[in-house]
């Protein structure tokens, strides 16, 4: 699978909905989940709103179970608590609030483990609030080594992993895809897009497509469009999918690029040629127009 950049200037003009008339009113245009089409805005507001409510939730909660942790580590730490305390102190909470279950004695427990394992990382120890306590409680029982969960904490804060998504990047061992890879990027696109070596990987797990372990271009090509949702996660949050055997005309003649798709952080188009042999230089030249 091979890919490359080009830059992009496009305008779209919007043509509006038609609408009928009838007895001198325009018939209501409605969204997908049945709106009125003229709230857009203000339900885009809402949800607005909404998700960063519950950012700040989030970061409250996970501070909050930042600090207990480092309470309930120094205690054991200076050998004031031992592992009865702690269970008498989740009773004790559980008592004074009946309705909250993350007082547990585990969950004591691992709040003391959160806290543990990033302390002494400054570069993670400011980020962690960033990722709801779900996605932390996967990454400390998935990914042991302290530099592999700082990787995994990163990478789902740029990518925005939901929690399903972070357990098949674990089990995928992109850890170690990213630490072997050596990305190869021309001349041309450092120069153009400095930041485009951070944006794209050599090596894209697509285990999810079920593929037999011997499969044509055609039967890659069409399981990637089945399971485009799952290949766009895998790809990154600023791809977006522009279309399949995509033409375009060079001189006089007709080209079809496989996948096309538009980087929102990088502002341009992106072409996937693919392949199912190890990859050739011949193979870039069929991308160089």
């Amino acid at each position: 699978m091979t890919a490359k950049t080009s830059e992009t200037k496009h305008g779209l003009r919007a043509r509006p909905a038609a609408t009928t008339a009838s007895g001198g009113h325009r018939a209501r245009r409605t969204t997908f989940d049945g709106g009125d089409a003229r709230f857009t805005e203000v339900v885009a507001l809402i949800e607005a709103a909404r998700g960063r409510a519950y950012q700040a939730v989030n970061a409250e909660l996970i501070a909050h179970y930042w600090e207990l942790g480092e309470y309930v580590s120094r205690k054991i730490a200076s050998a004031e608590w031992g592992d009865g305390v702690v269970e008498e102190l989740a009773a004790d909470l559980t008592r004074r609030y009946p309705s909250v279950r993350g007082y547990t004695r585990p969950n004591l427990f691992r709040m003391r483990q959160f806290y543990e394992a990033y302390r002494s990382n400054r570069k993670v120890s400011p980020l962690v609030r960033l990722l709801p306590w779900t996605h932390h409680l996967i990454i400390l029982s998935q990914a042991k080594p302290v530099e592999t969960r700082a990787f995994y904490i990163l990478a789902a804060i740029k990518e925005r992993w939901p929690k399903r998504a972070l357990e098949r990047q674990i089990r995928s061992g992109a850890v170690l895809r990213e630490a072997q890879a050596t990305k190869n990027v021309s001349p041309a696109v450092r120069q153009t897009h400095p930041t485009a070596i951070d944006e794209f990987k050599n090596a894209y797990n697509v285990e999810f497509l079920g593929l037999a372990a011997e499969h044509s271009e055609a039967d890659l090509h069409g399981a990637l469009l089945r399971n485009l949702g799952r290949f766009l996660t895998e790809l990154g949050r600023d791809f977006c999918f522009v279309g399949s055997q995509y033409p375009i005309q060079v001189g006089n003649q007709d080209f079809a690029i496989d996948l096309v798709f538009f980087h929102r952080g990088l502002q341009c188009l992106v072409a996937f040629e693919l392949k199912v042999d190890r990859f050739k230089p011949a193979d870039l030249g069929q991308l160089s127009f």
